[in-house]
């Protein structure tokens, strides 16, 4: 006989008054919380998907394929750009050198100036070159290991809410997005800060589940380091973030902002204290802020990376247009929509669909909140690189690829769910009909670029669409036919969907990407995509295909060529058969070696490298010759120059006079002669790349007019040097 015992019922534990109701069947159970002076039980987030099933066997399948293909992609022949972006190349090798410059991101071990960007970047590749010794891998391995974990934060984020599919076709978007491709195989510093925002979203996803504190100051420390590494585009998230944590929370209002303001203070504390160490420390001791005329780190904040940007005045403002026209449609155009806009209309009418059908969910819909979230960053994000006025570059759209990815994958994952009515295969068939037209649109852009995918595009495009109608019209009593139209129709879609953006990816991931402005995509492999724009000094570069040869083609990303007094730029050449980057032309029209340079290869003695130009060996044996007695071994006129004499010396210090863009770095004719009469610089080389246009800028232009009648000049490998330990006699 068995006894039975009927359990006492029990009342479910009282909610805010603006919460959420009891929590449903298969969520985790209620969790106490404290708000004011009475405690209060807090329900996870209402979600009949809170509690997802432990992986199988076959998602763990399909995640270890993507991550691994991922890693493969991004690791895939990665020194074949070599140094890359030459700016930060010789930052990375000067903080390898350097605690000093370490710290404060100098571009050169003797701390004269730092680069345009807070180091946060710069630490992770320095520390790799700290251990395994500075190279190109040791450089990029870590930026493509951020593209992995990026990945695989957007596939947790996504899991968590909405089951392994969503999770993983979202992690595919991303890992197929052209210019996520090319920004982890890069040492710009928006890897580290698109891996970050995604780390963010991440943790904002933990803390709406059951209004972590903790996790919500995690949130603050991410978007804080993301602050160090790209400063103000890093805040872009800040309003989605906290809109979707205000709105979902399943917490009393009043600890919700409390919240929101320690995240904000865990941000600030976590960006602060590098910031207010530069502000306070002695400037006499310090190198000099590039990007600020005025030598000061609040000022890069507020306007080189800040204000400047959105407006175009100030030191943000200069530089040329390199994303096109400003408007609605930025985008979309010529330059920027190859980057990451395949699946942007898509993206943007899944967000406005969604929050039409949740419109009058509960508060804590996890759909909802997640919507709010990534659509939140997509829009914020998307608005200030459409409308800035100051410098944006096309590669800034790698910020949009994690919520353009989990926007995919919580649409489609629902229209997929809903597929036995009528509107959703509706709804389905004009969303692909919208991915596949733009791709075939964004195709016909390069139209002698493998073009047969723009009929695979079209007519995948329509087949799915077709086995969309026809899945339901079939015999019911024969569900295998049904369900293999379905399925028939999902493979065609995805094809349509994603075939012109993993071509994109393909190509850009077996393309050579130097210099300071690179771009995704097949039309940068023939002289790049920003060909005709103003380069940093005012000039236009053009690139150009080596002449024979099997080399492949490799991108310098666009306007690097600037225009001296009385030249203009010329193409920079490449190794055999492969594309030279523009050339940057100096004082007399000649092609001055701060141009980047498409060869492939460490730059060395007499070497073209990628990332850096072709130093001559005559120079670099003139700069060794007693090294270690100068502080620099020589001055020129902009980074690009000095970045590019670094590494062809492997890292002796050269003094970057007037800095990236004559925006830092402007020394008082004064000092220039306090530092010669000392003895601490060998060489003056006039002439430098990006020294500000014509001249090279008012700092460079007054040291070159002292120097000349003080100094004789000799010509060591074709470039115009003079010896500051040998004053003439006039």
């Amino acid at each position: 006989m068995t006894l039975a015992i009927t359990p006492r019922p029990t009342a479910p534990p009282p909610a805010p008054p603006d919460g959420p109701p009891s929590a449903p069947d298969g969520q985790l159970g209620p969790r106490g919380g404290r708000t004011g002076r009475r405690a209060v039980h807090l329900p996870r987030l209402q979600s009949g998907l809170a509690d997802q099933p432990r992986r199988s066997a076959g998602e763990l399948v399909a995640l270890a394929f993507l991550l691994l293909t991922t890693a493969a992609a991004s690791l895939w022949d990665l020194s074949a750009s070599g140094y890359a972006n030459s700016f930060y190349a010789a930052a990375v090798q000067a903080g390898t050198k350097s605690w000093k410059a370490f710290f404060f991101g100098s571009l050169d071990s003797s701390n004269f100036i730092t680069v345009d960007k807070p180091p946060a970047s710069l630490w992770v590749m320095e520390l790799s070159g700290r251990l395994f010794g500075f190279s190109s891998l040791s450089m990029l391995i870590p930026e493509a290991l951020m593209g992995v974990a990026t990945v695989a934060l957007v596939y947790s984020a996504l899991r968590r809410w909405f089951g392994p599919g969503p999770a993983l076709v979202a992690g595919a978007v991303m890992a197929t997005t052209p210019v996520a491709a090319l920004m982890f195989r890069f040492n710009n510093p928006d890897a580290l800060l698109v891996l970050l925002l995604t780390a963010g979203a991440y943790c904002l996803i933990r803390a709406l589940e059951r209004a972590s504190t903790r996790w919500l100051v995690a949130l603050g420390v991410t978007i804080g380091f993301g602050f160090l590494a790209k400063m103000g585009e890093a805040l872009l998230v800040v309003p989605a973030f906290a809109c979707a944590y205000l709105l979902a929370a399943p917490t009393w209002p009043r600890r919700r902002v409390l919240q929101l303001l320690g995240a904000g203070a865990a941000m600030v504390v976590s960006a602060g204290w590098w910031v207010l160490t530069v502000a306070v420390w002695p400037t006499g001791s310090r190198p000099m802020i590039d990007g600020s005329p005025t030598n000061s780190i609040l000022n890069l904040i507020l306007d080189y990376n800040g204000l400047g940007r959105l407006t175009g005045n100030g030191g943000g403002g200069g530089g040329g247009n390199f994303s096109g026209t400003t408007g609605l449609f930025r985008l979309f155009n010529s330059l920027m929509g190859g980057q990451a806009s395949w699946l942007l209309p898509t993206a943007l009418a899944l967000l406005i669909g969604g929050l039409w059908l949740t419109l009058k969910a509960p508060r804590t819909d996890p759909t909802r909140a997640a919507l709010v979230a990534w659509g939140g960053w997509l829009v914020v994000a998307g608005v200030v690189f459409s409308f800035s006025q100051g410098v944006i570059h096309t590669y800034y759209t790698v910020a949009l690829a994690p919520p353009i990815a989990a926007l995919i994958g919580i649409g489609a994952s629902q229209l997929w769910k809903q597929r036995h009515t009528l509107w959703a295969r509706c709804a389905t068939g004009a969303l692909i009909a919208l991915t596949a037209t733009w791709a075939v649109v964004l195709l016909d852009r390069s139209p002698s670029w493998e073009p047969w995918l723009r009929p695979v595009t079209a007519g995948a495009g329509a087949l799915a669409i077709l086995g969309l109608v026809l899945a339901p019209t079939l015999n019911l009593r024969r569900r295998a036919w049904q369900r293999g139209a379905a399925l028939s129709a999902l493979a065609a879609g995805t094809v349509a969907c994603l075939a012109g953006p993993l071509a994109f990816t393909l190509q850009t991931i077996e393309t050579a990407h130097t210099g300071p402005v690179p771009s995704a995509g097949p039309s940068s492999s023939y002289g790049g995509t920003l060909t005709g724009q103003p380069g940093p000094g005012g000039g236009t570069g053009l690139g150009s295909r080596g002449a024979g040869g099997t080399g492949r083609p490799s991108a310098s990303g666009g306007p690097s060529g600037s225009g001296g007094p009385s030249g203009s730029a010329g193409p920079g050449t490449g190794g055999a058969g492969q594309p030279g980057a523009a050339g940057q032309s100096g004082p007399t029209g000649s092609v001055a070696f701060g141009a980047p340079s498409a060869g492939r290869g460490t730059i060395g003695p007499g070497g073209s490298g990628a990332g850096g130009a072709s130093v001559p060996a005559a120079l670099v044996k003139a700069l060794h010759v007693n090294a270690g007695h100068y502080r620099w071994v020589a001055a020129t006129d902009g980074s690009q120059s000095a970045a590019s004499l670094e590494l062809a010396t492997g890292g002796d210090p050269v003094m970057a006079i007037g800095g990236f863009n004559n925006q830092g770095g402007n020394l008082s004719l004064s000092a220039f002669e306090r530092y010669v009469e000392e003895g601490d610089i060998h060489y003056y080389i006039s002439g430098g790349a990006n020294g500000g246009g014509p001249g090279g800028g008012s700092s460079s232009s007054s040291i070159t007019a002292w120097v000349e009648p003080h100094f004789s000049a000799e010509t060591i490998g074709g470039e115009t040097v003079y010896n500051l330990t040998a004053p003439t006699t006039k």
